[in-house]
C-alpha cells in the first residue's frame, strides 16, 4: 500500500520533534557560563541568567512586574519547534518566563502563534498592561496584547502567567502585523496592521482597549499615498509607533527598515479626535512634521528622548535643554551587502524642523563583523523609559555585534560604554538567505556561517537588560558593571 501524504507528514513531524528534543537536551547539559567561557565577548556588562527559549527564533522581550513576580513575555518569529513541556510540535508564538530570580529564569508556558516562517508567522510583538492602570479593566488582572503573524491581534488574560486565557481577537484578515504600542493609562493602542483596503502591508489601526475584552475601533492612519484609492508610488510601510500619552500629546511613528525611512511626528489629540475618513487632508491634519531619511536608511525604532540638558550648553541663556528622537535602522542583508544601518540622533526641539545631529555605529574592524556571519548593523533599541536609564544610557541590539550600551547624556556626542556579545550554542543556526534584492548580491561562503544575531533588547525597572536572538540562541539576562554601571540612577530601581 502506498504511504499517504499524511503519513509522510506525521513521520516528518515525529522526526522534527525528536531532533528538537535532542538539541534541547544538549543545551540543558551546558550551563550559560560554560558556553560564555568559550566565545562570549564583553565590556562593562556581564551575563546574569539565560534561557534557551525552547530553541525558538525571538523578536520582542517585554518585562512586567506582576505582584511580587517579574514576568518576561517574549514574542517569536515564525517557525515550528518542539515544546519539551508538552512534547508537542508547536508553531512559534509567545514564551512566558518567570524572571523574578534573573539568575534562574523559569520557563512557564508557550502560547503557539501563526504557522509560517520568519515574519510570515509567529507572534512577534507583545505588550503588557495591568488592569489597575487600564480605565475599564478588571483591576485585579494583567493583560497581554500580541500581534499574530499576518492574521491579526489578540488580547489575553495573563493574570496567572502559566495559564493564559484568550479574551478576544482584533482585525482578522489583515495583510501583516508588527510592532504595536499600548498606552496602559488610557488603553489606546496603535496596532501595526495591514488593512486589505489600504495600499501598504503595514499602516496604523488605532483601538480603544481600555476594556481589553471589548475593543473599540477608532480609526485607520498612515502616510498620504497609502490610503485606499490613492495613486502613484506607495510610501514605505509603517514599522512602529511610540506615544507619550495625553500628557505629552505626541505620537512618533517610524516607517521603513533599511531604506526610504520616514519619521513622522503627530499630534495625538488631533489623531484621535480629528476627522477620520482617510483623505489626504485628514491624514495630514494631525501631522506636525515629517523627516524623510536618505534612500538607504530606515526607521525601525523611533525613541523619544525629551528634555535633555546638554552639559556643554549649561551656561548658555538658550538652547541648553533639547528634545531628541533616537532612530535605529534595521540591517537586513548579510555580509554588509547594503548601506551601514546605524542609530541616528535627531534634534526635534523645534518640532516642525527636525534635523540630525549625530550617529552611532560599531566599528566593523573591531570584530571583522562583515565576514563573521549573519547580519551586522543595528536593529532596535530598548523602549522602556525607566528612570534608571532614561536620558543616560540606551541599549542597542546590533545583530552579530551583540548588544551595545551607549552613553546618551550628550546626544550630540553619543559614545559606547559597554557591550555583550553572547556565545553561540547548540541551538544557534545560520540565518536563511534574505529576500528581495539579495539574489543579485555577491554573497560568499561567509553568509553561511553560524553567528550570534542579537535581535531585540529591553530593560526592566530593576535595571536588568534582556536580549533575544534571531538565530535561535535564546535569551540572555545581563547587567552593567564597572564605570558604565555608575552612570545609571540606581535610586530609581524597583525591587
Amino acid at each position: 500500500m502506498k504511504p499517504s501524504a499524511t503519513h509522510f507528514n506525521q513521520q516528518r513531524h515525529f522526526l522534527l520533534g525528536i531532533s528538537s528534543l535532542l538539541v534541547g537536551l544538549v543545551v540543558a547539559l551546558h550551563s550559560p557560563t560554560s558556553w560564555a567561557q568559550k566565545t562570549e565577548s564583553a565590556s562593562n556588562m556581564k551575563l546574569v541568567g539565560y534561557s534557551d527559549l525552547q530553541g525558538r527564533t525571538a523578536y520582542q522581550p517585554t518585562i512586567a512586574h506582576q505582584g511580587n513576580r517579574w514576568i518576561a513575555y517574549v514574542g517569536h518569529h515564525g517557525d515550528y519547534r518542539m515544546n519539551p513541556m508538552t512534547h508537542q510540535m508547536e508553531n512559534n508564538g509567545t514564551s512566558v518566563l518567570d524572571v523574578t530570580d534573573p539568575k534562574h529564569p523559569q520557563y512557564l508556558t508557550h502560547i503557539p502563534g501563526q504557522e509560517g516562517k520568519a515574519e510570515a508567522g509567529g507572534a512577534q510583538m507583545v505588550r503588557i498592561c495591568p488592569g489597575s492602570s487600564l480605565p475599564k479593566a478588571d483591576k485585579s488582572k494583567f493583560y497581554m496584547l500580541r500581534a499574530v503573524g499576518s492574521m491579526g491581534h489578540e488580547i489575553w488574560d495573563v493574570t496567572e502567567p502559566a495559564k493564559p486565557t484568550l479574551l478576544t481577537s482584533i482585525g482578522k484578515g489583515l495583510k501583516d502585523t508588527h510592532k504595536n504600542f499600548w498606552e496602559c493609562d488610557t488603553g489606546i493602542a496603535y496596532l501595526v496592521s495591514g488593512n486589505p483596503q489600504w495600499r501598504t502591508n503595514r499602516m496604523t489601526q488605532i483601538y480603544d482597549l481600555s476594556d481589553p475584552a471589548k475593543p473599540v475601533f477608532i480609526r485607520d492612519f498612515g502616510l498620504v499615498g497609502q490610503q485606499p484609492g490613492a495613486s502613484g508610488p506607495v510610501p514605505i510601510s509603517l514599522h512602529g509607533a511610540i506615544s507619550t500619552g495625553p500628557k505629552g500629546n505626541r505620537v512618533y511613528l517610524g516607517y521603513g527598515t533599511n531604506s526610504e525611512g520616514v519619521l513622522q511626528i503627530v499630534d495625538r489629540d488631533k489623531l484621535l479626535n480629528g476627522p477620520k475618513e482617510p483623505t489626504p487632508e485628514n491624514l495630514l491634519y494631525p501631522q506636525i512634521s515629517r523627516l524623510d531619511m536618505p534612500p538607504m536608511h530606515g526607521a525601525h525604532t523611533v525613541f523619544p528622548m525629551l528634555g535633555v540638558e546638554i552639559p556643554e550648553f549649561k551656561h548658555n541663556y538658550a538652547g541648553h535643554q533639547r528634545d531628541f528622537i533616537v532612530i535605529t535602522d534595521e540591517a537586513i542583508q548579510m555580509e554588509c551587502m547594503e548601506g551601514r544601518q546605524m542609530t541616528w540622533f535627531i534634534d526635534i526641539t523645534t518640532e516642525t524642523k527636525p534635523f540630525g545631529v549625530s550617529n552611532f555605529t560599531v566599528p566593523e574592524a573591531s570584530g571583522n563583523f562583515c565576514s563573521k556571519g549573519g547580519r551586522f548593523g543595528t536593529h532596535s533599541s530598548n523602549e522602556n523609559m525607566t528612570e534608571i536609564y532614561y536620558k543616560k544610557i540606551m541599549f542597542l541590539a546590533h545583530f552579530n555585534a551583540g548588544v551595545r550600551a551607549i552613553d546618551v547624556r550628550n546626544p550630540l556626542a553619543p559614545k559606547e560604554i559597554g557591550y555583550y556579545v553572547p556565545a553561540i550554542n547548540a541551538n544557534t543556526v545560520p540565518l536563511a538567505m534574505p529576500v528581495g534584492m539579495s539574489a543579485n548580491l555577491p554573497f560568499t561562503e561567509n553568509a553561511k556561517k553560524t553567528a550570534i544575531q542579537t535581535n531585540n533588547v529591553e530593560v526592566d525597572d530593576r535595571g536588568y537588560v534582556y536580549i533575544v536572538d534571531r538565530a535561535n540562541t535564546g535569551m540572555h539576562i545581563l547587567e552593567l558593571t564597572g564605570e558604565a554601571r555608575k552612570i545609571a540612577d540606581w535610586t530609581k530601581a524597583e525591587h
